[in-house]
């Protein structure tokens, strides 16, 4: 499997993040950034493939945002991050890079998962 694939789990209430929107982008040769995928987790928190079907993934430097204020909003929770920016370097395109994403109101963290 290759590709580009994320995980969010609210961890101030011990459970997936349904309904988080994502923007995967790429580092464009100018320095600027690339939209090349989009989604919105599932209700395990999930997005299984961020880029579209027959779109390769590329090496480069990657970023993948996460709309956490609209989330939030919708939870009715007070957050101090509108959103996460996450900012990644693909090697070996043919592997599978997994970026989760635990967050609360007031902090988040990432980390490159399997």
């Amino acid at each position: 499997m290759s590709g580009i694939s994320t995980h969010v789990l609210d961890t101030s209430r011990g459970r997936p993040a349904a309904g988080v929107e994502a923007t995967l982008a790429r580092r464009a040769a100018g320095g600027g950034w690339e939209e090349i995928g989009r989604g919105t987790t599932d209700g395990d928190g999930r997005i299984a493939a961020l880029l579209p079907k027959g779109r390769p993934l590329a090496a480069g430097e990657h970023r993948l945002t996460f709309a956490l204020g609209p989330w939030f909003e919708a939870q009715g929770v007070e957050a101090f991050y509108p959103e996460a920016s996450v900012v990644f370097r693909v090697r070996d395109p043919g592997q599978h890079h997994h970026v989760p994403l635990l967050l609360s109101p007031f902090g988040y963290s990432t980390y490159r998962g399997s």
